[in-house]
């Protein structure tokens, strides 16, 4: 696996991003890309090295202390969403310029350990990671319509020195996964500890699901995808599911607004077939949730996205989220976006990769510079998953009011 840096491709190009007359009749916008020298890149894992057909799902936590946490899926055999998959890390501690060889988080047999979803306890210092099981052969599919031979389930590890060291693998299915629920997901990507309001220490991880649905067609089942959130309220010793977002969306990610303080918002993988994002929120810590509406401004290929809350009001940047994903109809053009009114509006914006990208997870490094890990390649999205950082200066300039 290489840790060498490469130029960012096409920069200083501008790209379109299809929200014209296709998508509801507005111009089409034009997204440039960071000025030449702001962004750095460095792949982090190559497809085909290490002893793994495909690395995919990254997630990206920094700690307190400054620790970097690059997280991936190895697919050792094919690049197929099940089969004989591990979760794998990579640790920085001197804010992304170097990092440690590979190592081997979480490895149960020949069988399916994915959707790596990191969190750390700000309380404690605990990092914890939520995972899914699946045996090898029991592709979603099956597990949607019910053909399975077992099901998904939910695990978490954890770690209390800075990602060195892991605990065993410990299963909560039974209080995260509800008796409806078929297919089940962790994230992918990170969770967040909520800070502010009546529910602040509350550990979030956010997932996705398949439930029955009588008007819904999925895989050849009467089913549909949903959303949902797990919490603890006592520092991981144990966690249950909590509300649900339905229907249509998956594979959300969530971040702390701050006005009202507490309330949450999840920003959705959306199946509606408008081609946008969805968003929601939740006033009580993700116990109920509003229903979905669609995000007009960020399009998307049917793919997952990163939200993160880099900075709060009465800091520097002010209140401030960050946003990315492939802003296309296909699986392309990776975009980095800046809100300061809680997601409401994503004025600036960034092409981060204009050729072929999925998958992404956001961080803020001790510097302040923004990282964003992410599925990538020349012509294929999945060639490999390359750490891009530059200043948060590159995306708003002066600042967004």
């Amino acid at each position: 696996m290489s840790g060498s840096r490469r130029p960012a491709a096409r920069r200083g190009q501008l790209v379109p991003v299809l929200v014209g007359l296709l998508l509801g009749g507005c111009q089409a916008d034009r997204i440039p890309a960071p000025a030449p020298g702001a962004l750095v890149e460095q792949t982090l894992f190559t497809s085909g090295e290490g002893g793994y057909d495909t690395y995919r799902i990254p997630a990206l936590l920094t700690t307190q202390a400054g620790t970097a946490l690059a997280f991936s899926e190895g697919r050792r055999n094919s690049r197929r969403d099940h089969g004989d998959i591990d979760i794998l890390l990579r640790r920085s501690t001197d804010g992304g310029r170097t990092w440690s060889p590979p190592q081997v988080v979480v490895d149960l047999g020949p069988d399916t350990c994915g959707n790596p979803t990191a969190v750390e306890d700000r309380e404690t210092g605990t990092v914890w990671l939520a995972f899914c099981w699946n045996l090898a052969d029991d592709e979603e599919n099956l597990v949607i319509r019910g053909d399975s031979r077992d099901t998904r389930r939910a695990f978490v590890t954890a770690s209390a020195d800075e990602g060195v060291n892991w605990s065993p693998p410990r299963e909560i299915t039974e209080g995260v996964k509800s008796a409806e629920m078929r297919w089940y997901a962790t994230g992918p990507g990170i969770g967040i500890q909520i800070r502010h309001g009546p529910d602040r220490g509350r550990l979030v991880v956010p997932g996705d699901h398949s439930y029955p649905a009588s008007d819904g067609d999925l895989r050849g089942a009467r089913a549909a995808f949903g959303a949902h959130a797990i919490v603890s309220d006592d520092h991981g010793a144990s966690w249950r599911l909590e509300g649900v977002i339905r229907p249509g969306v998956g594979e959300p990610q969530v971040a702390e607004l701050a006005d009202p303080p507490g309330r949450l918002l999840a920003n959705l993988r959306s199946y509606a077939g408008r081609s946008r994002r969805a968003q929601a929120t939740s006033d009580d810590g993700g116990a109920s949730w509003t229903a979905p509406r669609d995000q007009r401004r960020l399009v998307e290929p049917v793919c997952q996205a990163s939200l993160l809350r880099y900075s709060w009001p009465g800091e520097p940047t002010g209140d401030l989220l960050v946003f990315s994903n492939p802003a296309s109809r296909r699986r392309e053009n990776l975009v980095l976006r800046a809100s300061a009114d809680g997601g409401a509006s994503w004025p600036r914006a960034l092409v981060i990769h204009s050729g072929a990208a999925a998958y992404s997870c956001l961080a803020r490094f001790p510097d302040g510079r923004i990282g964003c890990l992410y599925e990538g390649g020349d012509t294929d999205p999945y060639e490999r998953i390359v750490l891009a950082t530059l200043p948060v200066a590159a995306l708003i300039g002066d600042g967004l009011r």
